[in-house]
């Protein structure tokens, strides 16, 4: 949990694609964000991938990208394939995921044009575009700024890129419903997707 004196500094973090719920209950607690745009992509992390509930349990999504040496690459280089209709794919996981959501048709229509009418060439840039849209659905008031240079130990700011993110992730349990919640019962952690369509918020 957050001390009071860590939610007075501004929070610095990794940027990933549709992040979990308690990811952005981290950031709303900070009056700025600074999203790191000069680290280095770390494979099998949250920058590309994120996890929705289907009916038969945890789904995880991932944004495939140009092969190569992606590990270690700076993240602001890190480039998306389309070798295979993914996007495509992604959203019809989703529709059949959360159409039934009670807030899926108040919501879907914010995010289906990343999916049916564009291509991004960059990774970061497709998370960022993505992290803007959920932020004003979210109506986080806290500013947002860019990372202008790489530090290892920043001064003033919460560090909460993964090894520490992990940590504020696991230890802050957020529960709200969910669509498959009676055969399921609750998954923790699943992507901000889950609770926009489930909630339309984030909880008190």
């Amino acid at each position: 949990m957050l001390t009071s004196t860590e939610s007075d500094k501004s929070v610095l973090v990794s940027l990933g694609y549709f992040p979990p719920v308690n990811w952005f209950m981290a950031i709303a607690k900070h009056p700025k964000v600074v999203l790191e745009q000069h680290e280095h992509y770390v494979k099998g992390s949250f920058r590309n991938r994120c996890q929705i509930i289907a009916s038969g349990g945890s789904l995880r999504l991932s944004v495939p990208l140009r092969k190569g040496k992606n590990q270690q690459q700076p993240i602001r280089e890190v480039e998306i394939a389309y070798d295979e209709p993914w996007q495509i794919r992604h959203w019809r996981a989703i529709r059949s995921a959360y159409g039934n959501s009670p807030f899926f048709e108040h919501y879907a229509h914010h995010f289906e044009g990343f999916f049916i009418a564009k291509k991004y060439g960059l990774l970061w840039d497709w998370n960022y575009d993505l992290f803007l849209v959920v932020n004003k659905i979210l109506k986080l008031r806290n500013e947002v700024e860019l990372s202008q240079s790489f530090e290892r130990q920043p001064i003033g700011t919460f560090d909460a890129r993964p090894e520490i993110e992990v940590q504020i992730i696991e230890n802050q349990l957020v529960k709200y419903p969910q669509v498959f919640e009676d055969r399921l019962g609750f998954i923790a952690n699943m992507s901000i997707l889950d609770l926009i369509f489930c909630v339309g918020k984030l909880p008190q």
